[in-house]
């Protein structure tokens, strides 16, 4: 029995698109390819080595992944949607696999996921170990297939999560409140450091609001899929040194400004060293780890606080029907 698989592709236009496409175009695929184009100013154009009868579903621009994926699984027929990021590259034997992933599927498995490897250096940079995070990261939709009766059960991605952070995470926890079970495949798939500036990791921080989301959502997510605590209690710490000393400062206490000055400074010491040790060591990764430690935690606990006045109306998922 072959199980139909259509695969969703959504992009922002990046150039690794084409190479995705010419390694999907080597083999004869259980479906169709869906590209959704959500670049905003342009609009994405195929690359002569594609999968015959691949098809362009253009969003409104800028709207996210959630949502990109979305319009690609509506425009999807065969009863498995596979999603996958423009910037990953499917491993020797990856359509095959990808049928045998799905094929095996029980019935109440709602979703499978890719086994995602990430090659980087022995000793990594900071920001190839945070990539390397998708190797062990539960349910990410790097390379993930679904079941369409299931996205279907509880209505797809949750399109308030705007950005490529959370949303795999919220549509995981749903399907499981909802009854379905997730498995994991044996299917292969590359996901390349993309290059990036020194300071992405603060960038990153956005991602704090979406936690606020998530958690107004699904109280007990991190039960739910298996996550261990982040950093964030960590860095309020360090921001309530910062803002004591500069307090304490302020009304004249110089002794308290001193203290808590240098506790702060520890503190702060401590993350970078965490970020350095491991890495290369070189020059321009001490300095960079350095500048973005010291600003990493104050930028996380603004967007901590704009998520929760962002979010601050969002009911529990699912919304309780008044009697």
């Amino acid at each position: 029995m072959t199980a139909a698989v259509d695969i969703v592709i959504p992009s922002i236009g990046r150039p690794s698109l084409a190479a995705l496409l010419a390694r999907l175009e080597r083999d004869r695929l259980p479906g169709r390819v869906i590209v959704v184009d959500d670049s905003v100013g342009g609009e994405i154009e195929l690359p002569e080595r594609a999968p015959l009868g691949t098809v362009v579903v253009r969003t409104a621009g800028g709207a996210g992944p959630a949502a990109a994926r979305n319009a690609g699984w509506r425009r999807a027929e065969a009863p498995f949607v596979a999603f996958l990021d423009d910037d990953v590259l499917p491993g020797d034997g990856w359509v095959g696999d990808l049928v045998e992933d799905a094929r095996r599927a029980d019935p109440d498995v709602a979703a499978v996921q890719g086994r995602i490897t990430v090659p980087r250096r022995a000793r990594a940079t900071d920001w190839e170990r945070n990539t390397a995070r998708l190797e062990t990261a539960p349910w990410i939709t790097a390379d993930l297939v679904v079941r369409r009766s299931a996205l279907e059960e509880i209505g797809g991605f949750d399109e308030r999560f705007r950005r490529a952070y959370r949303e795999d995470t919220d549509l995981a926890v749903r399907l499981l409140r909802a009854g379905w079970r997730l498995g994991r495949g044996q299917r292969r798939t590359a996901h390349p450091v993309r290059p990036a500036p020194w300071w992405v990791s603060v960038g990153m921080q956005a991602g704090n609001a979406d936690d606020v989301l998530l958690e107004r959502l699904h109280s007990n997510w991190r039960d739910v899929v298996g996550e261990a605590p982040g950093r964030y209690r960590r860095h309020q710490r360090t921001v309530a040194l910062l803002v004591g000393a500069v307090v304490a400062a302020v009304a004249g206490r110089r002794r308290s400004a001193l203290l808590l000055g240098g506790l702060w400074l520890i503190a702060s010491g401590a993350f970078a060293w965490e970020r350095i040790s491991p890495g290369p060591r070189s020059c321009r990764e001490v300095l960079a780890m350095t500048a973005t430690s010291v600003a990493i935690p104050p930028v996380a606990v603004w967007y901590r606080c704009r998520g929760r006045l962002d979010h601050r109306d969002v009911r529990p998922w699912p919304i309780e029907r008044a009697d």
